[in-house]
Formats: structure tokens, C-alpha cells, sequence
């Protein structure tokens, strides 16, 4: 004799904590991202690194990290500037592009984390 069972499957609990834990995730990552940068960051009186900010938008699940004085492109583009030991141009592209593992590895253990709740 066959048995039937009948499973109803409520998504909405399950889209909202995986969305928590997503974003727990990319504010936990762009502060990550933020902090290795700012190891990179040239500095002189430190103006430019304290200017580091992480920021999210919420709803789109997207975060950034940006440096905000007058000269901060040009410290990050201009490959000929002198700088520090350990301080760099490309202080941001480049944790962002060697830190892109971390940070998948951050966002989906948050994820899992809410997850498991």
C-alpha cells in the first residue's frame, strides 16, 4: 500500500533569513575589505585612511568601501608616486580583487548561520 504525504512549503521564513543573513554577510565583507585596505593606504598625516568608509544599500544587497579626500584617486591610479613600505597605489582594487575568496567565504557563513537559526 502506497502512502502519500502531503508537504506544504512555506518559502517566506526561509527568503527573509537567508536575505538577514546576506546582508549580515556584506557589511561583515566590506568592513573586511575596508580594514585590508586601509593597511595599503599611503599615508602621510593619515587623512586619507581615516576618510575609509563601508558602506550598504540594503536593498540591493550591495556594498562599497571608498576613501573621500581631494587626492585619493590619484594615490590609487598614479603607479609612479612613492609611497611607504607596504603602502601602495591600487590600495583598494587590489584587496578587493585578492580578498574576493574571503568575502564569498563571509557572506555565505553568515548565510548559513541564519540559516541553521
Amino acid at each position: 500500500m502506497t502512502q502519500r504525504v502531503r508537504i506544504t512549503w512555506n518559502a517566506g521564513p526561509a527568503i527573509r533569513r537567508t536575505r538577514w543573513g546576506a546582508l549580515r554577510g556584506v557589511r561583515l565583507a566590506v568592513e573586511h575589505v575596508l580594514q585590508v585596505s586601509g593597511r595599503r593606504v599611503p599615508i602621510e598625516e593619515g587623512t586619507l585612511e581615516r576618510s575609509g568608509v563601508a558602506s550598504v544599500d540594503d536593498a540591493s544587497l550591495m556594498g562599497a568601501v571608498s576613501y573621500d579626500t581631494p587626492y585619493a584617486v590619484r594615490q590609487h591610479e598614479d603607479m609612479a608616486l612613492r609611497h611607504d613600505a607596504g603602502r601602495t597605489a591600487k590600495y583598494l582594487e587590489d584587496p578587493v580583487n585578492e580578498e574576493a575568496g574571503a568575502v564569498r567565504d563571509i557572506i555565505a557563513a553568515q548565510v548559513r548561520r541564519e540559516l541553521r537559526g
